[in-house]
């Protein structure tokens, strides 16, 4: 054991020594591949050194562009109204101190130049990012925007958008990345309070988890397309890949997987009523993560999505109110996503979703890869990376997270 420890100690130095070195060679955006024989080992355990060795010399995504200077962030809480507030001080909220600050990036010289309104969230030049931000994963969304931004070729051409129930957040943003261009929106937990149902994770349950439903409501009308991601992920590509898949006529794109039993999301209940099973007449529904989605807001907002989503949200409560018929799904904010959008989502590779990692929703033991090209780890699940990194029982792929980690001393 002692030799293992060792060896997977060996592959995140190997991988922080990767990714520092690359931005001084400022080639950054190609992803991670990861074959069978790097699955295998991250199954057994076994040659662990040769395979670090093996994925340093194959992932040429974790490299990073030389530092550069963000631009813009925002000191002001937009409400759903339209109005915006002061945000209150860090101190009376926050420590950002265990914090360090992030490296600046820098556009690679064929980026496109910001338009003149280069300050502007409606700059058509920009690729739009939003992520919730709350005390319990503030450590991962952290982790989650140093990785967009390691990884982007035009790093300064990101806009982050957070979502936060709580004011002094963003200040923990700002003092990270100095200059970022980002804007907070107050996002209110009573507008969804009274639609939550209890699930089997108590972090499924928090009002921000539901805030990705109201996002063509909250950001400006100026902002056509933004890429959502949840907080316990990291991404090792460049994110304007993503931004760029076509939608085609669909609302939201997102890696499928049509193998998954889609009939475990829901209850018997439902499939037995014939009125709520037929949701689905006429389509081929797959699952799909809600955690990394690119959302089309110019046709969500002409379809009315919030709305439908919020129906059967309505339906579950009544559902599961006593004397009711009965609940319609267990898990959280996913099934209503599903009951609108499954078989009518835009595909997209799964390298951009490789889910799973944070194991299921109780035990949240150790996963591994699947083989093949990947651009995104996700954490899903009930095992987080910081959490078992920190408690000296991590699985294997925490390691690849911790490069992106911004809490605490560098140990470097």
């Amino acid at each position: 054991m002692a030799a293992i420890r060792r060896s997977v100690a060996l592959l995140a130095n190997l991988l922080h020594f990767k990714i520092r070195s690359c931005r001084r060679r400022k080639a950054c955006s190609r992803g991670l591949y990861l074959g069978a024989g790097t699955m295998l080992w991250l199954v057994r355990l076994s040659g662990l050194c040769s395979a670090a060795m093996l994925m340093v010399v194959l992932s040429p995504s974790f490299q990073s562009f030389p530092p550069a200077e963000a631009i813009r962030s925002s000191h002001y809480l937009r409400t759903p109204g339209g109005r915006y507030h002061r945000v209150a001080a860090l101190s009376d909220f926050t420590d950002v101190s265990g914090f360090r600050r992030a490296p600046s990036f820098r556009n690679a010289g064929d980026c496109e130049v910001p338009s003149a309104n280069g300050t502007s969230v409606c700059d058509p030049s920009l690729v739009h990012i939003a992520i919730t931000l709350d005390e319990e994963y503030l450590r991962g969304s952290i982790a989650a925007v140093h990785s967009v931004l390691t990884h982007a070729r035009c790093p300064e051409s990101v806009f982050f958008h957070f979502l936060v129930s709580q004011p002094g957040l963003e200040t923990v943003v700002r003092s990270a990345f100095p200059g970022l261009r980002f804007k907070a929106y107050f996002f209110d937990p009573d507008r969804v309070r009274g639609l939550i149902s209890t699930s089997v994770r108590q972090a499924l349950e928090q009002p921000l988890n539901y805030a990705r439903n109201y996002l063509a409501d909250i950001l400006e009308r100026c902002v056509r397309r933004v890429i959502y991601l949840d907080s316990d992920l990291v991404v090792v590509d460049d994110i304007a890949k993503l931004w760029r898949t076509g939608l085609g006529s669909r609302a939201v794109g997102a890696p499928e997987y049509c193998h998954a039993n889609f009939t475990k999301y829901f209850t018997p209940r439902f499939w037995s009523d014939q009125r709520l099973a037929a949701a689905f007449a006429g389509r081929r529904p797959c699952y799909f993560n809600t955690g990394v989605m690119v959302l089309d807001l110019v046709r969500w907002r002409r379809s009315g999505y919030t709305r439908q989503i919020e129906q059967w949200m309505e339906v579950q409560k009544g559902g599961e109110a006593p004397g009711g018929p009965g609940r319609i799904y267990e898990l959280g904010s996913l099934p209503p996503f599903l009951l609108v959008f499954a078989g009518h989502v835009a595909p997209i590779e799964h390298r951009w979703n490789q889910h799973g990692l944070g194991g299921d929703n109780i035990k949240g033991s150790c996963r591994d890869l699947h083989a093949g090209p990947v651009s995104l780890l996700h954490w899903s699940g009930s095992g987080k990376p910081w959490v078992r990194l920190d408690s000296n029982r991590p699985c294997p792929l925490d390691h690849l997270w911790a490069p992106y980690d911004l809490y605490g001393p560098d140990v470097a």
